[in-house]
């Protein structure tokens, strides 16, 4: 098991086109006044190099935020190894994880897991579907967020300057 020496977030979808690439943007935004925390994402079955899905930096930039950079990675043990937490958007992608690197299960979590409210199944996947749906994922994922960002606060994992 390795030791883990950064503050660092892994996003996890399935193609890491859609959700993890709006996860991973949305955290670097909220995270922006917290230089010790670093984010990434990557995708189970991601292919290398390709760009973000057009609607996902669509809605990305309605709030400001510009994902255009964006390309995707092939999930890989080290981006694992690296990371404090990783956030997964399906119990599906958890089980997949920790099925090939049972030592992991302790850091990876769904996404939506955080909320006191309700645990949600997790985000479903928007490819295909319309701006407006990719607008409903990413208000969910940012709402995951939000809550998680309580959770890293109430573990005086967050600065507080």
């Amino acid at each position: 098991m390795s030791t883990i020496q950064s503050k660092h977030i892994l996003a996890v979808c399935t193609g890491n086109i859609c959700r993890s690439p709006m996860a991973e943007y949305l955290l670097r935004h909220h995270l922006r006044d917290q230089p010790a925390w670093t984010v990434s994402s990557a995708g189970i079955y991601a292919g290398d190099g390709q760009p973000a899905s057009q609607a996902a930096v669509q809605v990305l930039a309605e709030l400001g935020i510009d994902a255009q950079p964006h390309r995707s990675r092939q999930l890989t043990k080290s981006m694992l190894d690296e990371a404090r937490y990783v956030l997964v958007m399906t119990d599906g992608h958890r089980e997949d994880i920790v099925a090939q690197w049972p030592d992991l299960r302790e850091r990876v979590y769904l996404i939506t897991g955080f909320s006191l409210d309700q645990r949600e199944t997790g985000i479903a996947d928007p490819i295909g579907q319309s701006e407006n749906y990719y607008r409903k994922t990413r208000d969910q994922i940012d709402s995951a967020i939000a809550d998680f960002l309580v959770h890293l606060t109430e573990q005086g994992e967050l600065s507080t300057s």
